[in-house]
């Protein structure tokens, strides 16, 4: 049974008078900024530069406000998801961003019809040095800005674009018909998050019934999903085109102002690194004593009962001792988030599940919502989720507000970072062997399923999308051929690309937003490349990895990684995290 909120000690709950000291007080804010999102004075006039500038800071004004408005509302929602002031307090503030929203849209439209030598000089003018980036993508940008009757148009489409994200959506949670099976004399539904549970399972024939049952309900639905597919993939190659992209691939790129490149060398990379994943197929094998490696034994743990069993405070000390390396005054901020308020560490009543780190501009430090337990997984969730908090945190000290926010192309750099860095020290200092079996088989698993299992579905997207744009017809039956191919090719000889396996396209969300999956391989090559040189350099590269993380959004990505030493233009990022995963492979063995 979960606790109540009232039996929880105060010190390992969040403080949230540092935002507001009452409900008046918010209250006070959101009728103040209500009156303020009115932009409409503005419109038609950005062309004055003096004009412009003073509609950026006040705009800037407005966001910060209505963030630390928004956050506020959704964490106390958050602490207790049956609090229905804190689900209005949400709704009001949202109604208002819409409000805002709507009346700030004539800006990015406005500004990208000026000349493109007048962007030029107001760029280079030091007063719009707060957002000269954003004036550069919006420069950037201006070859694929069209007339504005046909942005018009456009944009009268917006919630049509989303439809098919939201049909797969109800598909694969309102409508799927989840199965029953038998485990230990009972009958269990096979929701989403119970088949993952179930693919850990010590029976391999529960394993066995999990995975082909579970599949079977996506395959009775195959000509529905595919034809959804397929209708999102024909609406990114229409507004590709309609936008005057090469590809799909360079619109999704360009968004993020990421470079064709870093793309290339994630696939050619992760291709040329297959063997080390069919070696470690292999040792699975014989390390399980199958005779024969189904997909549903891809999950089942290696080693059992090596968990490291510590209450938060222990587990707290621990992430500090493995993230020491990154120095003292690093290690007075973690102190800070666990003395001050910053984390909300118990598992309660009506609170939401998971885990998180929140900062936004306005609040005066970042919050960690955990639901810790006792397991070697919540520990490393701390480090995580403090990575997360430690990047913001940096980022908005350092950077003004239009520069604060980083992409999500690095979002999972600093915390995956944290992760390998704990891990190296507990390799390092533990004489467990069997817990040193089970975290090179953890560390392994989560370089299996976030470098090697994301690239592989980012090479799908690709060759899905490629077909389209060349006209080819993509049907179910060469999306699954296309797909079960992938599968050999990633997994090898020493495991079975069971029927089933060859319909897992047809069950993953993140094929809806378009080449958004590859940013998790290219973020845990960034993170392992960083913790490797910081393990190897020390201060020199803990100094470059701070001015990552204090260059919050103010040039692209792929730039930023290199202030920490990480050009993914190049392979050498890639190399170092491959090299990672087969020194940790080498001594699982000799293990």
């Amino acid at each position: 049974m979960a606790k109540k909120r009232s039996e929880v000690s105060e010190n390992l709950k969040w403080k949230l008078t540092d935002i507001f000291k009452s409900d008046e007080e918010f209250e006070a804010l959101l009728d103040d900024v209500s009156k303020r999102v009115d932009f409409s004075k503005y419109e038609g006039k950005l062309s004055d530069e003096n004009v412009l500038l003073e509609c950026l800071k006040e705009m800037d004004k407005v966001d910060y406000d209505l963030e630390k408005l928004d956050v506020y509302a959704f964490m106390l929602r958050d602490l207790d998801t049956r609090d229905q002031k804190a689900a209005a307090m949400m709704s009001r503030v949202e109604n208002v961003i819409v409000k805002y929203s709507s009346s700030a849209s004539f800006m990015t439209p406005e500004i990208t019809e000026f000349p493109e030598e007048k962007l030029q000089a107001i760029i280079a003018d030091p007063r719009f040095s707060d957002y000269d980036y954003m004036l550069k993508k919006l420069l950037k940008g201006k070859p694929h800005v069209l007339s504005k009757e046909s942005e018009n148009i456009l944009a009268m489409g917006g919630q049509m674009y989303g439809g098919y994200r939201d049909i797969f959506s109800m598909i694969n949670n309102a409508d799927m018909p989840f199965p029953e099976i038998e485990v230990g004399g009972e009958k269990v539904k096979i929701t989403h998050g119970m088949y993952g549970v179930l693919l850990h399972s010590e029976d391999r024939a529960v394993r066995e019934k999990a995975f082909k049952a579970y599949y079977n309900a996506f395959i009775s639905l195959i000509n529905t999903i595919s034809a959804t597919y397929v209708g999102n993939v024909n609406k990114d190659v229409f507004l590709a085109r309609a936008k005057k992209y090469k590809s799909c691939l360079d619109q999704a790129l360009s968004g993020e102002d990421v470079t064709p490149e870093v793309y290339a060398n994630l696939l050619e990379s992760v291709n040329a690194a297959l063997p080390l994943v069919h070696r470690y197929i292999k040792d699975r094998k014989e390390v399980l004593g199958l005779d024969e490696q189904h997909m549903w034994d891809i999950y089942c743990p290696l080693v059992e009962n090596a968990d490291i069993k510590l209450d938060y405070e222990e587990a707290f000390k621990l992430v500090k001792k493995g993230l020491a390396p990154l120095g003292e005054d690093y290690g007075k901020l973690l102190q800070r988030a666990h003395d001050e308020g910053w984390i909300d560490v118990e598992e309660t009543d009506g609170k939401r599940s998971g885990a998180y780190s929140v900062c936004v501009y306005a609040l005066p430090h970042p919050y960690v919502l955990l639901n810790y337990q006792a397991t070697t997984s919540d520990v490393f969730t701390i480090a995580h989720e403090l990575g997360h908090s430690m990047h913001s945190y940096k980022s908005d000290a350092a950077q003004p507000k239009a520069k604060a926010d980083y992409k999500i192309f690095v979002a999972e750099v600093a915390s995956t970072v944290n992760e390998v860095l704990l891990l190296k020290y507990l390799l390092k200092n533990s004489d467990d062997k069997k817990l040193k079996k089970y975290l090179c088989s953890y560390y392994m698993d989560m370089i299996r399923t976030t470098l090697f299992r994301q690239t592989m579905f980012a090479e799908f997207e690709y060759l899905a999308h490629d077909a389209a744009e060349k006209g080819m017809p993509l049907t179910k039956d060469c999306m699954c051929e296309k797909y079960l191919e992938l599968n050999k090719k990633y997994y090898g000889k020493d495991i079975v690309s069971d029927t089933e396996i060859s319909y897992e396209w047809a069950r993953i969300p993140h094929f809806y937003t378009a080449f958004y999956v590859y940013k998790y391989a290219t973020g845990i090559i960034s993170a392992i490349s960083i913790a490797e040189r910081i393990y190897s350099e020390g201060q020199p590269a803990v100094e470059d990895y701070f001015k990552f993380l204090s260059s919050g959004g103010s040039d692209s990505p792929v730039e930023l990684l290199k202030l920490a030493g990480v050009d993914l233009t190049k392979k050498d990022a890639f190399v170092s995290a491959m090299k990672s995963f087969e020194e940790t492979l080498t001594e699982f063995e000799n293990l």
